[in-house]
């Protein structure tokens, strides 16, 4: 005599199991994000990629109500963080801040990595590109007579060797963009790898490095203080933040061109429409005037394109930089 209310019991579970089914996507992650979000940052803190990561953060939170954390992993040039970032859980809580360096120069210079730049990673938007800056010790400057590229490459031509270039790190785009420019130029310099830019700037202006090729953003404040030389830009234009400094190639190297970029990817198979949204919410927080002045002023350019629009970008600077590194030579064991 129960038989007929069971019955009715299974149909009410199973009709609502299937009301849960057809429901939209969209309305699965409704209440996106519930907790805590993290952005994995693969280089320490005070660099581009942190300045970058804690912008976003910032505003994210703000939007989300819900606080998103910068995690500095430092290491093997953005290689330690970025295989981090690949491993973890893709529900949504872990992004990474990737680089120039980590999803596309690395691969040509390392001869294995802990990670697949594109298998292990999809794409969410480019945060920003920043232009590289070739900048001196200002006494290393002096002493020398060193106020062009010009007279920097006539220096090096009669001293091979004797100038210590440092960079934020092997493979980085700060040691390719020197590498580049001392295979156009045909100098030399010793390269001195660190793991960040905040030391290897550190280390430019208390003179035991001679000069880096930085990204502009961290190196904007020193700059404006008198604590750095600047040369030359990387980029094909001018910065708009640095308007009197010229570009490579209006300092003689013709061709050379050479920058930077960051954006947010996450791990491989993190939701679509965790990845829309947060592109979305990305995108609309990169276009409020106060974000946009402050990022402009330190070098960078704004951007919040898509994940489709990130991706292709990505395959064009992978041949860019692997061309570069052709080049160069540059390898890192």
């Amino acid at each position: 005599m129960y038989a007929a209310p069971a019955r009715g019991r299974l149909l009410a579970a199973a009709l609502l199991t299937a009301t849960a089914f057809a429901l939209p996507a969209s309305a699965a992650f409704a209440d996106y994000p519930e907790r805590e979000v993290k952005i994995i940052v693969p280089f320490p803190a005070g660099g581009t990629a942190d300045i970058a990561a804690r912008v976003v953060a910032a505003e994210l939170g703000k939007s989300w109500n819900k606080p998103v954390v910068v995690d500095n992993k430092a290491g093997a040039g953005g290689n330690v963080g970025s295989a981090e970032a690949a491993r973890a859980t893709p529900d949504g809580y872990t992004f990474l801040m990737g680089t120039v360096s980590t999803h596309a120069i690395n691969q040509s210079v390392y001869a294995k990595l802990p990670y697949d730049p594109v298998k292990d990673f999809v794409p969410v938007t480019l945060v920003i590109p920043v232009p590289n800056i070739l900048e001196l010790n200002p006494k290393f400057a002096d002493k020398h007579g060193i106020r062009t590229v010009a007279d920097l490459i006539k220096y090096l031509e009669a001293n091979p060797d004797s100038v210590n270039m440092a960079s934020t790190g092997n493979g980085t785009s700060t040691h390719l963009s020197g590498e580049l420019f001392q295979s156009m130029t045909g100098t030399r310099m010793t390269h001195v790898p660190y793991k960040g830019s905040s030391p290897a700037l550190t280390d430019v202006m208390a003179g035991s490095a001679d000069l880096i090729f930085d990204n502009l953003p961290s190196s904007m404040g020193f700059l404006k203080a008198g604590k750095l030389r600047p040369l030359a830009v990387t980029t094909a234009n001018r910065s708009p933040a640095l308007p009197d400094v010229p570009t490579m190639a209006e300092a003689g190297v013709k061709g050379y061109e050479a920058s930077s970029w960051f954006g947010l990817l996450a791990p491989a198979g993190t939701p679509p429409e965790i990845v829309e949204k947060v592109q979305r919410d990305v995108a609309a927080a990169l276009q409020q005037e106060p974000v946009r002045a402050q990022l402009q002023a330190q070098g960078a350019t704004p951007s919040g394109n898509t994940p489709a629009q990130f991706k292709q970008f990505m395959a064009q600077e992978t041949v860019k930089w692997a061309d570069v590194v052709k080049k160069s030579g540059a390898k890192v064991d």
